[in-house]
C-alpha cells in the first residue's frame, strides 16, 4: 500500500481553523486509520488538516505516520497545532503540511486507497470521441472465440505504433455531455485487460492477453498503455476557484450513491480542479405541489456530503464520496465546501 509522507515546509500561512466540538487532546494512530479520519476527529473541516501541522524547517528528512504514533493537540502563539509523538521510542517531531507518496506498507494513507485503486491504475477518460472510432480493435479470438481471457491470443485490426509493445484494452462506456450547455465532455473508458504485441502483418496484429479484468470481446478497443506516475497520496484542500458542478454518473454503478463510491463530475482541470480538492455535495431538492396554492415549488438543495477529487481530466473528474448524511444521486450538485 502506498503511504503518507510528511515533509518539512519552509513557510507557514496562517488560516482560520475551526476545531471540532468535543475534539480529543490526543489520539493514538491505529492500523486502518486514514489521515482524513484522524483529521475529522480534531477539525470541523478535515480538509484544513495541513494548517494545524506546525512547520519545522529544521526537519530535513521525511517522516511517516505509523500505527502507534501519538498526536497531541497543543497551542503555539494561541493557535492550535498538532505535535507527533513517535511510537516505539522514535522521538518527537513537528508535522509539516506537504505530502508525498512512498511505498511503505505500515504508514497510513490519506484516504482508503482500495476504493479507488482500479480508477488510479486502469480507467481513463477519453476527451475526443474520434479516438475510440480510430483506435485498433479486437477482430477475432483464437479458434474463432468471441470472448477471451488472460493467456489467450487475440487478433486486432488497425494502426499500431511500431515501438509500442504493450496495449491496454478498453470498452467504450458512457459518453458525457454537460446537462446545461450540451457540450461534449468525454467518454468513460472501462478497462477490461492488457495485451502484448507479438507479430504484425498489414493492418492485422497478434497479441497475447497478459491480464483481463473481465472477458475481452470482439470490438473492444486498444490504446497504448499509459506510462504515468500514479499519485496515491492527496493533500486535501478547497478549490482555489468557485466550482458549481453536477454528479454525472457512478462508473460501473447505479444511480444511488453512498460513502466511498466513485463518481464522475462535470468539472475538471480547466475549471481549476486539482487532485485533493474537496467539494461539498448538495442533494437536489425535489419539485413538489403546494396543496394550498396549487403551485409547483422546488425544495431547497440540502448539503448532504463531501467528496474528494482524486483524478482530474480537462473537462471531467473522478471523485470519491468521503461521507454522506443521506443517500445521494446522479444530478446532485457539487460546490466549494
Amino acid at each position: 500500500m502506498f503511504a503518507l509522507l510528511l515533509v518539512a515546509a519552509s513557510s507557514w500561512v496562517q488560516a482560520d481553523v475551526q476545531l471540532r466540538q468535543g475534539h480529543p487532546d490526543s489520539y493514538t494512530v491505529v492500523r486502518g486509520d486514514t489521515l482524513w479520519d484522524i483529521s475529522g476527529k480534531f477539525l470541523s473541516k478535515p480538509w484544513q488538516w495541513p494548517e494545524i501541522w506546525h512547520a519545522n524547517p529544521q526537519v530535513e528528512n521525511p517522516h511517516l505516520i505509523y500505527p502507534g504514533d501519538r498526536l497531541n493537540l497543543v497551542y503555539v502563539d494561541g493557535q492550535p497545532r498538532l505535535m507527533l509523538n513517535r511510537g516505539e521510542s522514535r522521538g518527537t517531531i513537528k508535522l509539516s503540511p506537504t505530502v508525498r507518496s512512498t511505498p511503505v506498507a505500515e504508514a497510513i494513507p490519506t484516504i482508503p486507497l482500495e476504493a479507488i485503486n482500479s480508477f488510479l491504475l486502469s480507467n481513463r477518460v477519453i476527451d475526443d470521441a474520434s479516438q475510440f472510432k480510430t483506435a485498433p480493435y479486437i477482430v477475432a479470438g483464437n479458434a474463432e472465440r468471441v470472448v477471451s481471457g488472460a493467456g489467450d491470443r487475440v487478433y486486432a485490426r488497425g494502426h499500431f505504433t511500431e515501438d509500442q509493445p504493450a496495449y491496454s484494452i478498453y470498452r467504450q462506456g458512457k459518453a458525457y455531455r454537460d446537462p446545461q450547455t450540451g457540450e461534449f465532455l468525454g467518454i468513460n473508458a472501462d478497462y477490461v485487460g492488457s495485451g502484448d504485441k507479438i507479430t504484425s502483418e498489414g493492418d492485422m496484429t497478434t497479441l497475447v492477453l497478459s491480464r483481463s479484468n473481465e472477458e475481452v470481446r470482439l470490438g473492444d478497443r486498444l490504446f497504448p498503455t499509459e506510462q504515468r506516475v500514479v499519485n496515491s497520496t492527496f493533500m486535501p484542500s478547497a478549490p482555489e476557484r468557485d466550482v458549481n458542478g453536477i454528479i454525472l454518473d457512478v462508473p460501473r454503478g447505479v444511480t444511488q450513491i453512498g460513502q466511498f463510491d466513485v463518481v464522475i463530475v462535470n468539472k475538471g482541470a480547466r475549471d481549476g480542479l486539482v487532485e485533493g480538492n474537496v467539494l461539498a455535495v448538495y442533494k437536489t431538492g425535489e419539485t413538489v405541489r403546494d396543496r394550498v396554492t396549487g403551485d409547483n415549488v422546488k425544495i431547497p438543495d440540502e448539503r448532504s456530503g463531501l467528496m474528494m477529487i482524486f483524478r482530474a481530466y480537462d473537462k471531467l473528474s473522478y471523485g470519491l464520496i468521503l461521507n454522506a448524511s443521506r443517500q445521494l444521486s446522479v444530478m446532485d450538485k457539487v460546490r466549494n465546501p
